[in-house]
C-alpha cells in the first residue's frame, strides 16, 4: 500500500512538473486541434477510435503535429491495455517482454494489447522483424509514431500490416488556438495566473513556431516563467519578450530524412523551371537548417550538366568556379557563391540532351558489339600487317575540317542518339550538325553516281597515318 501511494505521490508531482507542452496533451478527440483531414467528423480514424475498433497504424509526420498525443487518446478510450516503448531506448528483450506480457494478458484474462512504439523508425531491421509476426497474429495491435518516411524507414511487411496515417504542420489558426488554450486552462495551464500576451507577440510566437504545437508551448512557458508580474500582479508578454522566448523559426531538417530529399528536390526542380526567386528560397531553406553547402555545390554541378549542358557550356564552368571560390572563402561570405551558382543555372537557357549518353549506353548494353570499322581502328601497330586504318580521311586536310565519313560500326549506320535542341548556344550546335548531315547526304549520293556511271572514287588526300 505504501509503495502505491508513493508511485502516486511521484506521479503527481511529475505530472504537476511537467512542461507545459506535456501537461496541455489533449485527453479526448474534442479537445484535439488540427488533422481534420483524418479526424474530422466521419472520418475513418475517428470513426475507429471512437467506436474502439483499432487496427494497426502508424503515424507520420513532423514534430509537434499530435501523433503520440493521438497514441494517448486511443489510450484513454479503448477497453483494451495499452502499452507503449520508445524505440531509441527499447530493444529486443522489451519487445520480447512486452508479447509476453501481451500473451498472457489475452490467455488469462482475454483482454487486448495496443502497443505504441514512438519513433519507431529508430527500431533496426532484427527489431522490427521481431515484433513483425506477434502484429501478424493478433497478439498486439501496432501503433507506430515517426517523422520520417515509413515506406522507406519501416519494413514493408510491417507497413502493409498497418494503415498509415500522414499528419500535416498546424495551421496558423491551429496555433492561436493551442496557445489560448493553454492560457484558459486553469488546471494544465495558466489560467489561474493574469497573463495576457499582445497580439502582435502571439503572432510572433506562432510564425516562428513553423507549424509546431510543442515549438509554440515551450516558447510560451518560457516567456510567461521568466516575465514578472507587474505591480497588479499581472504578467504581460509583448514582442521583445517573445522575441526573446523564440529567436529561431523551428525548421524541420533532418539531413538524413525525407525533409532532406524534399526540400533538395524542390530546389533542383526550382532551377529546371527557370524560377530564380522560388531556388532562392529553396536554398535558403537548406542554408538555414544547416545543410552542407559542398552537397548543394555537388547537386548544381551535376545539374549544370545534365539540365543546362550545351545550352550554355559555361553552366559548368560557372559553377565549378563557384564552388572553388567557397572552398577559398568559406562561411559566411561563401553563401554569396551558393547564391550566384544558383540565379546563373535558373536563369540559364536549358537542354537535357546530354541524356543521349544514356540512349548509347542503352543500346551498348542491348546490342550485340560490333567491330570497329577498319579505317577508324588504330594504325600505329599494326597497320603493314593488317592494314588497319587504311582509308582514314583526316579531316583537317578538308575544306572546313570536315569530310564526310563513316564512324559507326556497319550494323548502326542511321543511327542518332544526339538530337540538338535549338535553345541557346545549342541552336549553333544544331545548325553546324545540319550542314554536316547535309555534306554527308550529298557526299554519299555523289559516290553513288560516280559508282554507277563506272568513274570510280575521286581522288583524296592519304591521310591513313593518322589515327
Amino acid at each position: 500500500m505504501s509503495d502505491s501511494l508513493f508511485d502516486a505521490s511521484a506521479e503527481a508531482t511529475r505530472s504537476r512538473n511537467a512542461p507545459l507542452a506535456d501537461r496541455m496533451r489533449p485527453r479526448t478527440l474534442d479537445a484535439f486541434v488540427g488533422q481534420d483531414h483524418i479526424l474530422g467528423p466521419g472520418r475513418l480514424l475517428r470513426r475507429s477510435i471512437e467506436a474502439d475498433r483499432i487496427s494497426s497504424l502508424i503515424f507520420f509526420g513532423p514534430p509537434g503535429t499530435g501523433k503520440t498525443t493521438l497514441a494517448r487518446i486511443i489510450a484513454n478510450s479503448t477497453q483494451a491495455h495499452f502499452a507503449s516503448m520508445n524505440a531509441v531506448l527499447a530493444g529486443v528483450k522489451d519487445i520480447r517482454e512486452a508479447i509476453s506480457s501481451a500473451q498472457d494478458r489475452l490467455r488469462h484474462h482475454q483482454q487486448r494489447t495496443i502497443l505504441f512504439v514512438d519513433e519507431v523508425h529508430r527500431f533496426n531491421k532484427a527489431q522490427q522483424d521481431a515484433l513483425l509476426p506477434h502484429v501478424e497474429n493478433g497478439t498486439v495491435t501496432f501503433i507506430g509514431a515517426t517523422t520520417e518516411n515509413p515506406y522507406f524507414e519501416v519494413i514493408k511487411a510491417l507497413v502493409s500490416r498497418s494503415r498509415v496515417f500522414e499528419l500535416s504542420s498546424l495551421t496558423d489558426d491551429d496555433l492561436v488556438r493551442v496557445a489560448k488554450q493553454a492560457l484558459a486552462d486553469p488546471d494544465h495551464g495558466f489560467g489561474r495566473r493574469e497573463v495576457t500576451v499582445d497580439d502582435d507577440a502571439l503572432a510572433h510566437l506562432v510564425s516562428t513556431a513553423n507549424g509546431d504545437a510543442r515549438s509554440l508551448l515551450n516558447a510560451l512557458e518560457l516567456a510567461v516563467e521568466t516575465t514578472p508580474t507587474d505591480t497588479d500582479g499581472r504578467i504581460r508578454v509583448d514582442m521583445a519578450v517573445a522575441e526573446d522566448s523564440i529567436q529561431r523559426r523551428a525548421l524541420l531538417y533532418d539531413k538524413e530524412g525525407d525533409a532532406h530529399f524534399d526540400t533538395i528536390s524542390a530546389f533542383i526542380k526550382s532551377l529546371r523551371g527557370s524560377d530564380p526567386d522560388a531556388a532562392l528560397y529553396w536554398l535558403a531553406r537548406m542554408v538555414y537548417a544547416g545543410e552542407d553547402p559542398r552537397f548543394i555545390f555537388r547537386r548544381m554541378l551535376i545539374f549544370a550538366g545534365e539540365d543546362v549542358g550545351l545550352a550554355d557550356p559555361r553552366a559548368v564552368q560557372v559553377a565549378t568556379a563557384c564552388m572553388q571560390a567557397f572552398e577559398f572563402v568559406g562561411m559566411p561570405e561563401g553563401r554569396f557563391h551558393l547564391a550566384e551558382c544558383c540565379l546563373y543555372l535558373a536563369t540559364a537557357p536549358k537542354s537535357n540532351t546530354t541524356l543521349s549518353f544514356f540512349d548509347a549506353l542503352s543500346y551498348v548494353e542491348k546490342e550485340k558489339a560490333s567491330d570497329v570499322p577498319n579505317h577508324l581502328k588504330d594504325a600505329n601497330r599494326d597497320k603493314e600487317g593488317l592494314g588497319h586504318g587504311e582509308g582514314y580521311q583526316y579531316p583537317h586536310a578538308y575544306h572546313n575540317h570536315y569530310v564526310a565519313q563513316q564512324y559507326l560500326p556497319d550494323a548502326m549506320q542511321g543511327t542518332f542518339f544526339y538530337k540538338p535542341s535549338d535553345i541557346g548556344y545549342e541552336r549553333t550546335v544544331a545548325e553546324r550538325m545540319a550542314y554536316w548531315r547535309e555534306r554527308d547526304e550529298k557526299e554519299s549520293l555523289e559516290k553513288r553516281v560516280r559508282r554507277y556511271s563506272g568513274d570510280g572514287e575521286a581522288g583524296a588526300p592519304d591521310e591513313s597515318e593518322s589515327a
